[in-house]
């Protein structure tokens, strides 16, 4: 794809990040179409792409305006290459501008449905009807397109909502084809991308392990690999892959950080020992971790502490199994492009996943992310292929610094022990209902506060926790889940008469975006 690089597909689409919230949303649709994509940041140049395996590039949208000083750019030449390209929102903007067209603000901000008029279905609107819905979300429009476009729709306040010039292979459109509100946004992009880009779409779940498992290979030669296991679906994954491409060679660690799930070291020593012939090493390091958080409440030092620590606990057994070389994460692609706004691109970073931003900056070994790539779906996907069990696969996702950011505040012994029994009760009363497959994430979380509360004759003042439950795909965007009314009753009454400690549960119904999943 890039010169030097080795990823895991011959052809792929880039996508240049300028900050736009669906970015994510772009590159899931892309793979839908079972082709391999990755979004990069807008410095990228365009003699490091590899023209034998890019078959087109996606130019985002973004918050900024294309004459606002500082506003993000890319290297021209991008627009040159020979390859198709597509502009969306600022993207199209951005290929005006740069192409000698003029863009201006628009005299009314266009947000929400429209209605887009298709008035050419060559190539890019071929099959979508005339008249479909479609989402805008732009201050900006393109007043006057360069020479040689050609305009391929419009809409109601936006006379160009769509240009092409067809001798360049160069696209824009000014909605977003990737969300679902705009009906026909797969049919657009997948004329892009198989139409016009020509992708043969061979990119799959079987293809990426067969050269996932060569790229271990390669990359480790005969050097031993430790590897991070939790029991959740990204380690388990990762460490049946590289196990079967280096074997013996893999050394798997459990780390028991004092801020797990209840019985998590139990279940993890269980499911490995019935479905994994893996070497696993059990840790307990729980004083040490909550040694280095004691009196720690900012979530972003939590996350640090606790990625510094794992390391540290880390290298000190990996120096036990002797000429270990590379550390092996369960990194996934929301990880690396939330924690590093897509490679340096111009995106907000939203927090710091333990699998990256705890990193120091000197480490003692090597990293190898063999699911780096993929998103959350694309994992389990993967992990049926592997003949993972449901009952791994299944697993809610579960953060790297676990309780730690579903404390909010200071990070004690106690307080984990009280979240470990309302999280419990919470799944186990899922799981009766028969709800626990249906949500995609279910948890807790302890709040900094008390409130009264009176149990028999006795005033209480005790704490207050908090229980979420969404439903999503792979995590970028969730909605609250509607739990019925009656199953709430029974959690609370759980949480409350049998956790010692507790007197008020609240549930959240905040959807992601605006909120994250997570608390902090």
């Amino acid at each position: 794809m890039l010169h030097g690089d080795k990823k895991m597909s011959k052809e792929s689409i880039l996508i240049i990040d300028f900050g736009s919230q669906y970015n994510q949303l772009i590159a899931r649709k892309v793979r839908e179409e079972n082709v391999f994509c990755e979004i990069v940041p807008p410095t990228i140049s365009a003699d490091s792409i590899d023209l034998s395996e890019v078959k087109g590039i996606i130019l985002s949208g973004g918050p900024a305006s294309v004459y606002q000083k500082g506003a993000p750019t890319c290297d021209p030449r991008l627009l040159s290459l020979g390859i198709p390209v597509l502009g969306i929102c600022y993207g199209m903007q951005l290929m005006a501008k740069t192409l000698g067209g003029t863009v201006e603000h628009a005299p009314s901000r266009e947000y929400g449905r429209a209605t887009l008029t298709v008035l050419n279905h060559d190539m890019l609107y071929k099959g979508v009807p005339k008249d479909s819905v479609t989402w805008m979300s732009h201050g900006d429009k393109v007043k006057k397109m360069p020479k040689g476009f050609t305009r391929l729709a419009m809409s109601h306040n936006t006379a160009i909502a769509s240009f092409a010039n067809f001798e360049r292979k160069l696209f824009g459109v000014q909605f977003h084809p990737e969300v679902a509100h705009t009906r026909h946004g797969k049919a657009i992009l997948k004329n892009f991308v198989k139409g016009i880009c020509r992708a043969r779409g061979d990119w799959s779940m079987k293809s990426f392990i067969k050269d996932t498992i060569n790229e271990i290979r390669m990359t480790a030669g005969r050097d031993k690999v430790v590897l991070g296991l939790s029991g959740g679906v990204d380690s388990s994954v990762a460490a049946v892959l590289i196990h079967k491409a280096i074997g013996h060679r893999l050394a798997c660690i459990f780390v028991d950080n004092g801020l797990l799930r209840k019985n998590e070291a139990k279940v993890v020593r269980e499911i490995f020992q019935k479905h994994f012939k893996i070497n696993l090493r059990c840790i307990d390091a729980s004083e040490e971790f909550l040694k280095a958080l004691k009196g720690v409440t900012e979530p972003e030092k939590k996350r640090k502490i606790i990625g510094r620590t794992f390391i540290k606990v880390f290298d000190r057994e990996a120096k036990k199994i002797g000429n270990v070389k590379f550390l092996a994460q369960g990194t996934l692609y929301p990880d690396l492009i939330e924690s590093r706004s897509a490679f340096g691109g111009p995106s907000a970073t939203i927090k710091t996943h333990h699998n990256v931003g705890g990193l120091p900056k000197k480490m003692n070994l090597k990293l190898i992310e063999p699911l780096k790539y993929l998103f959350k779906d694309e994992v389990r996907r993967v992990g049926k292929e592997l003949d993972i069990p449901q009952e791994v696969l299944g697993r809610h996702p579960f953060p790297g610094p676990g309780l730690a950011v579903r404390i909010l505040g200071d990070i004690t012994k106690d307080r984990c022990d009280i979240l470990r029994e309302v999280d419990d009760r919470f799944i186990q009363t899922l799981h009766k209902e028969n709800l626990y497959d249906k949500i995609w994430q279910a948890f807790a979380v302890l709040l900094p506060i008390k409130s009264v509360g009176v149990m028999g004759d006795e005033r209480t003042y005790e704490n207050v926790v908090a229980i979420r439950a969404v439903t999503s795909v792979d995590g970028m965007t969730a909605d609250w889940a509607r739990i019925p009314y009656d199953v709430l009753g029974k959690v609370s009454n759980r949480i409350i008469n049998e956790v010692k400690g507790v007197n008020r549960v609240a549930y959240d119904i905040s959807s992601k975006p605006p909120s994250t999943i997570e608390w902090e």
